[in-house]
């Protein structure tokens, strides 16, 4: 009888000591906010940035190395100001979140930088371009891996003047980040001697474009330059082909999305856009990234701007593991992120915290964003529409 005591008892003590194995193996939890739109006319953007992040994160939780469990707590900013301060008051108040992936709209990004410096939340931008979003202030917790459209629309004037095309219309939304498109596309084409014919502020809600198309049909410019997002650019290019617009049509990474060729359907066809990514085959980690948003079973592309969106997730949660869950000491890690190893490449904040990114050259090739180099056009094979 005194032996079984024993034995029950030494049985008793080891369970306990697993119980207390268990206990002391247990990772606190990490709450990092994900924004972006969700619904609207960007949603393919902001859905395939959403996952791109979340499998950041499912593959972070998936790491036993990992001091910690990361939550991803997703908001929808809709592509709106309003909706997207809301949502950011809504994550920066929130004490128990330690960061943020932030904001795919220009518009709504450049609304929210003085929210984030108010909480002291530091974010990392995904997607939207405007330069003012990190050159405009020189608040701490605001950070981008993506480029801006400074990039791209010195990229659009060389390119699209070295094709050969002299005379332009620009249309672009009234919106911070409609305007800035027309700027700063304006200024990098007055060097290179192309034209701009005439400019049309448009409200990016607008719905028919009959009064301006007319007039550009009369003018006869080599291109049409929209300066908007993919709803403003699907509007454009179909009410081209309708009214018989012998133009082709460019634009920067706004409308640089699957949403574009789905909602503008056989009009896409030749569209060019200006993206400072490079296409996953290019990423020294893009396959590998590729095969694991697919085993995820996300059902939607990870669109031009998911790779962004899983980079900053891993840029964050990386100085969460250097120094844990605080807020102050995350914003000093990423303020000075030099030379680091990311999906789209190394990152390298300047005084602005602004990463500094090359832009590339795409074009819609049977319902598909092609990079150019690689695509029938730049190759020659197609030569395309309009004049």
């Amino acid at each position: 009888m005194k032996l079984k005591a024993l034995a029950l008892a030494l049985a008793g003590l080891a369970g306990l000591a697993t119980v207390g194995l268990q206990v002391a193996q247990a990772k606190d939890t990490v709450k990092i906010a994900f924004i972006g739109p969700l619904t609207g006319g960007s949603a393919a953007a902001g859905v395939g940035g959403r996952n791109s992040a979340l499998l950041a994160v499912q593959q972070r939780n998936a790491d036993p190395a990992a001091k910690y469990t990361y939550d991803l707590v997703v908001l929808d900013d809709e592509c709106k100001p309003n909706v997207g301060v809301q949502v950011a008051t809504k994550a920066a108040s929130d004490r128990a979140i330690t960061a943020g992936i932030t904001h795919y709209c220009s518009a709504v990004g450049i609304a929210t930088v003085d929210t984030y410096a108010k909480f002291k939340l530091p974010v990392v931008v995904w997607g939207a371009i405007l330069p003012e979003i990190t050159y405009g202030n020189d608040y701490k917790q605001i950070h981008r891996v993506n480029g801006t459209m400074i990039n791209e629309g010195r990229l659009a004037a060389k390119f699209l003047t070295e094709q050969g095309a002299k005379t332009f219309v620009v249309i672009h939304d009234t919106t911070d980040y409609g305007k800035g498109q027309n700027k700063y596309f304006s200024e990098f084409l007055k060097p290179t001697g192309g034209e701009i014919v005439a400019t049309f502020p448009v409200s990016p809600d607008q719905q028919d474009f009959t009064a301006e198309l007319t007039r550009i049909k009369e003018l006869k410019p080599d291109y049409v330059f929209v300066g908007g997002l993919t709803p403003l650019g699907v509007r454009v290019r179909s009410q081209m082909d309708r009214l018989g617009i012998d133009a082709h049509m460019a634009g920067v990474s706004g409308i640089m999305t699957s949403g574009f060729i789905e909602g503008a359907a056989q009009s896409s066809e030749g569209t060019v856009s200006f993206h400072n990514g490079a296409p996953l085959s290019r990423y020294a980690s893009g396959q590998a990234f590729s095969d694991a948003y697919a085993k995820a079973g996300f059902r939607e592309d990870p669109d031009a701007y998911g790779p962004f969106a899983y980079s900053a997730a891993n840029l964050i949660m990386d100085a969460v593991e250097k120094v844990g869950p605080d807020r102050a000491k995350i914003t000093e890690v990423l303020n000075g992120t030099k030379g680091y190893k990311a999906l789209v490449g190394e990152i390298n904040f300047d005084n602005h915290r602004q990463n500094i990114v090359d832009a590339n050259v795409y074009v819609v090739q049977d319902g598909k964003w092609v990079y150019w180099p690689d695509s029938d056009y730049g190759t020659g094979k197609r030569k395309l529409a309009g004049k």
